[in-house]
């Protein structure tokens, strides 16, 4: 979604950052870029005109001017500011003391919100809590049969009532089978409209009225840009919210709405969809994003995802056997698999420090994943675990099987004899494990 503000940025303070000395007129040619980029990202003008004059005003600053490496130091400011503005400070969900804890979802329709709910109810399962779905969504056509099948997708009971459309009792009755039930969050879907209307306002004020939520969360479609500000600022003037939950991250958005919408509101985005499938939601880390924006990786971000997509004792046995040189197709395909699990390839790669700059205008194709798989699939058991028994009438029948030429299998041969080469160097010496780089990272 930050592609364009991304490289944007980076171009403009491209100049900045080798440079032993900055003059006043360099860093103003400077910030007129950076304006021009966040309005270009769709960036509201009032919060454009702030950022780039606090930018301005600590880059003319002593700190800057008598640093030996003044370009970087501006750059770190950029990274600061940007940090601040999309809301410095935890990101984390509210919990009671005494279960269940309540969070209530809000929003128009065609946000997402049925689906983020779905999908924050598996975040929070991976936390190790018990959650459930209330479906008090009455208005739009089919809201409760759709998270009625999300919820059966991820295995988490939907409490519903067929009986009525009061979308107060409906939320009474599944705080009450939660509780009767151990459940300790309640996620509770609400009725959206096309736009605010009175009659939204009303009955979300009394659904929060019975429920008593611990979190109020709004959720916004990324993908309208300033428009989804300005759907937060209403719902700010008529229901209280805590924090946002932004979707379709992952879309072709320019991201105003996530650089705006804290300035503007002073609430903090919460959670972000970065994608369509379930999984595919994730707190939302300001610092992390600043990084990723400026071209300096997610490493943290990338740590967790490894660490979700693997459990530590597959990690220890891979990196026993890598750490011996060994690497057959079966570690290879169990490699890829996790890699698959962390999210697009183009996202996996972006979060690599430098990598995302150098890999710019390469066509990063995820069904290359799924070409290498059904190779390795093609091949019988025996193939995988010594794969220098495979001559050339095996390499045939690999291609025939796999629907791929033999060009492609002797390429893939080749690609995983280098591999093992690497984790063979790497294995020599020292190869921290994933729990033990994510702690160094968290300090």
């Amino acid at each position: 979604m930050f592609d364009t503000l991304s490289d944007k940025l980076q171009a403009s303070l491209g100049d900045l950052r080798g440079r032993g000395r900055l003059s006043e007129e360099d860093l103003s040619r400077a910030m007129r870029e950076i304006r021009l980029a966040l309005l270009e990202a769709d960036v509201n003008f009032k919060v454009v005109k702030e950022f780039v004059a606090k930018v301005k005003e600590r880059a003319l600053g002593s700190d800057v001017t008598k640093s030996l490496t003044p370009g970087q130091e501006v750059v770190k400011i950029v990274h600061d500011e940007l940090t601040t503005l999309m809301g410095a400070g935890s990101s984390k969900l509210a919990f009671a003391g005494r279960p269940p804890t309540v969070i209530l979802l809000a929003g128009l329709q065609g946000s997402g919100k049925t689906t983020a709910a779905a999908k924050l109810a598996l975040l929070l399962r991976r936390e190790g809590k018990a959650p459930a779905l209330v479906a008090a969504d009455l208005q739009r056509p089919a809201a409760v049969d759709q998270l009625d099948q999300l919820g059966k997708q991820v295995q988490i009971p939907v409490y519903r009532r067929d009986d009525t459309k009061d979308a107060v009792a409906v939320a009474r009755y599944g705080l009450e089978q939660a509780k009767a039930q151990g459940r300790d969050v309640v996620i509770v879907d609400t009725a959206g409209r096309l736009q605010i209307d009175e009659s939204l306002m009303d009955e979300l004020a009394a659904v929060r009225k019975e429920v008593k939520p611990h979190n109020v969360l709004l959720v916004l479609d990324a993908m309208t840009g300033q428009e989804a500000v300005a759907v937060a600022e209403g719902f700010q003037e008529r229901i209280a919210f805590d924090g946002v939950v932004l979707t379709k991250l992952d879309g072709d958005a320019r991201g105003g709405a996530a650089l705006s919408v804290k300035a503007v509101t002073g609430k903090p985005i919460k959670l972000v969809s970065t994608g369509e499938k379930l999984d595919q939601i994730e707190y939302f880390h300001p610092d992390r994003m600043a990084s990723r924006i400026l071209g300096m990786g997610d490493v943290l971000t990338l740590i967790e995802r490894a660490e979700a997509a693997a459990d530590e004792d597959d990690q220890a046995a891979m990196e026993k056997r890598l750490r011996a040189g060994q690497f057959t197709f079966d570690d290879f395909l169990q490699a890829q698999r996790m890699m698959r699990k962390m999210g697009p390839l183009k996202n996996v790669v972006s979060m690599i420090p430098g990598l995302g700059k150098q890999m710019q205008g390469v066509d990063i194709d995820d069904r290359e994943l799924a070409r290498v798989e059904a190779i390795v699939l093609s091949m019988t058991s025996d193939e995988r675990k010594r794969p220098e028994i495979i001559n050339g009438s095996r390499r045939a029948r690999i291609a025939r099987g796999s629907g791929t030429s033999v060009q492609q299998v002797n390429k893939l041969l080749q690609a995983r004899k280098q591999m093992q080469k690497m984790m063979k160097q790497m294995g020599q010496g020292k190869m921290p494990n994933l729990q033990s780089l994510a702690a160094q990272n968290r300090r």
